[in-house]
C-alpha cells in the first residue's frame, strides 16, 4: 500500500501540519479540533500527535502520545475518541485508525474506541479497573472550567486598561475587543448551551447566569485561579513530553 503522506514527528506538530497537503492537511486540521480537556488546548499545539499518515485508499492513521505513561485514562479516552470522530469526518478520509501509544491503558482505550464502545464498556474486565460512569459529566466539568479560565483571559486585560467592576458587569460580548481568547470563550459558552451573541452579557457563571457587580470580584478571582492552574499544568505537561520524546 502506497503512503501518500507520512508525518513521523521529529519536533513540532505545527511544522508537520504546515507541510501537509491534500487529505493529510485536512486530517491535521481535524486534529486541531481535539483538545486535552484539562488544558483546554488542542492536541496539535500540545505536540500530542506522535504520527499522522494517509494512505492511497483514504485510511488515516493517527497515533497519539501523552506526557507520561500514567496520564489519566479518562482524559486519554476522550482525546482518542474525539480524534477518531474528527478524523473520520475529514474530507477524503475513508476510514480512521486512531490509537494511543505508550500508555498503560492503551490496549483498553484503543480497542474500545475502535469498537465505538463507551468508556465503561471499554474499561470493563481490564487491568485499568472498572469505570462507574461515562464521561459526559467530566467533559462538562472541564468545559465549565475552561469557561472560567477564558473569562479571566478576556476580562483581565480590560481591567488592566482601566475598566471598573461596574463597567465589566455591564459589558456584553460585543463590547469586548476581538481576540482569539474572546472567540474561544464564545465557543466554550456554545458548548455549554450558554448564549454567546454580541448582545449577551460578557461575564456569566457556568450555568449561564449573569454575574452582577457585587459578585464579580469573587467570580474573577475564581476565574483567575482556574487560568493559573491551566498555565501551570500546561507547562508541566510540555516539560514531561519533551523529556519523554525529545520534542
Amino acid at each position: 500500500m502506497t503512503v501518500l503522506s507520512d508525518a513521523r514527528i521529529a519536533g513540532s506538530n505545527e511544522a508537520e501540519a504546515s507541510a501537509a497537503t491534500g487529505t493529510a492537511s485536512r486530517v491535521w486540521e481535524a486534529l486541531r479540533t481535539v483538545r486535552d480537556p484539562e488544558l483546554d488546548t488542542d492536541v496539535v499545539s500540545l505536540d500530542f500527535v506522535g504520527s499522522c499518515s494517509v494512505s492511497d485508499d483514504g485510511v488515516a492513521h493517527v497515533s497519539l502520545r501523552l506526557p507520561t505513561y500514567f496520564c489519566a485514562p479518562n482524559f486519554a479516552f476522550l482525546m482518542v475518541a474525539d480524534a477518531h470522530d474528527a478524523v473520520s469526518a475529514a474530507e477524503g478520509v475513508a476510514r480512521a485508525d486512531v490509537v494511543l501509544a505508550d500508555h498503560f491503558a492503551s490496549d483498553a482505550i484503543n480497542s474500545g474506541v475502535a469498537a465505538r464502545a463507551g468508556f465503561v464498556s471499554s474499561m470493563a474486565g481490564t487491568e485499568v479497573g472498572e469505570a462507574v460512569s461515562e464521561l459526559d459529566d467530566l467533559r462538562r466539568t472541564f468545559t465549565e472550567r475552561a469557561l472560567m479560565a477564558g473569562t479571566d483571559l478576556v476580562v483581565r486585560p480590560l481591567m488592566r486598561e482601566g475598566a471598573t467592576p461596574e463597567d465589566v458587569a455591564a459589558m456584553t460580548l460585543g463590547d469586548a475587543p476581538a481576540s482569539d481568547d474572546l472567540s474561544r470563550l464564545r465557543k466554550r459558552r456554545r458548548e455549554l448551551g450558554i448564549p454567546s451573541d454580541d448582545g449577551d452579557p460578557l461575564v456569566v457563571d457556568p450555568t449561564g447566569a449573569t454575574v452582577g457587580v457585587e459578585a464579580l470580584p469573587l467570580h474573577l478571582r475564581k476565574a483567575r485561579s482556574y487560568q493559573v492552574g491551566v498555565d501551570a499544568n500546561t507547562s508541566i505537561c510540555r516539560g514531561q513530553l519533551a523529556a519523554r520524546y525529545g520534542v
